[in-house]
């Protein structure tokens, strides 16, 4: 059983491109109108569609959250809010030692506190609506492999902040779902690759002796996973019937991977780290080091 698809409206962050954009065609295809956020006016003349409107925003910056809520406040159409899809989000596989502090801060701003920012502007219409609040995680937020450190930092939080909303917003009607992609063939793979060779390239001697062949070995990993990955409007469909089911799950996982690796948390740690060792061992170069 599904909610109505009468003309109601969908925010979305992050939809100039892969999940984010797929999300966006799928629900205007539904019926719904969506607010695409999108950084850029390119992005915008990009998906601007029947239904999609999009909205240069950019979730770290007050002045466009606030934008955001009183375009949805003041809809000339009346039309409530169904759901908020937090999907805006920034990657680089760096080891711990090597991401700068401030790379660190930035990534949290994107990944997390964007997004905290966004439900706190929004969570007012929502109540009025009974809507929904759709957060985009990943299997990093359940599990981080080397590398992941910073990426998976902010959604391990993503997944808490989720947790904790739920139960305080579910009493007022708001729905609170996390998404959990695992391999999805998306741009943010692209860039996170450029970013940590980007990071190799400042790291000190030192340290491109410790990490340079764990980087190399995680990418290519990421990038043999991906390609064999589903496409971005496969996980749109999840994301939908996240949206649209009468009573949603606390948490969807989109792929195989994402399953799998969710399983895995049953594991003893010590046990994981020589799985995940194992796995990354046939990207490693030669002389190269698993971590362990």
């Amino acid at each position: 059983m599904t909610l109505s698809t009468r003309k109601e409206l969908i925010v979305i962050t992050g939809a100039s491109t892969g999940i984010g954009a797929a999300t966006a065609r799928e629900m205007a295809q539904r019926g719904f109108h969506v607010l695409a956020g999108v950084r850029q006016e390119r992005d915008a003349d990009r998906i601007r569609a029947a239904n999609v409107e999009p909205l240069i925003l950019d979730i770290t910056r007050p002045g466009h959250v606030r934008a955001l809520a009183e375009r949805v406040r003041d809809d000339p159409h009346h039309r409530p809010l169904r759901a908020v899809v937090n999907n805006a989000a920034v990657q680089a596989n760096v080891p711990v030692e090597a991401f700068a502090i401030d790379r660190w801060r930035n990534m949290f701003e994107v990944n997390l506190f964007g997004h905290v920012a966004v439900i706190q502007a929004l969570l007012p219409s929502l109540i009025d609506s009974r809507g929904r609040v759709v957060n985009i995680s990943s299997v990093g937020g359940r599990i981080a492999m080397a590398t992941y450190g910073p990426y998976a930092g902010t959604k391990f939080a993503l997944e808490a902040v989720s947790d904790s909303l739920r139960r305080e917003v579910g009493p007022h009607g708001v729905d609170v779902v996390v998404i959990e992609p695992g391999a999805v063939r998306t741009e943010m793979l692209g860039r996170a690759i450029v970013n940590a060779h980007d990071t190799v390239s400042a790291m000190t001697a030192e340290q491109r002796r410790r990490y340079g062949g764990l980087v190399q070995a995680v990418n290519a990993q990421a990038e043999a996973s991906t390609k064999s990955g589903l496409p971005a409007a496969a996980a749109a469909v999840v994301i939908a019937k996240a949206i649209t089911a009468r009573r949603p799950r606390t948490r969807y996982t989109v792929g195989r991977e994402a399953a799998l690796l969710s399983i895995t948390r049953l594991l003893p740690d010590r046990l994981l780290d020589r799985i995940f060792a194992a796995a990354l061992r046939p990207h490693l170069p030669i002389g190269g080091t698993a971590a362990v």
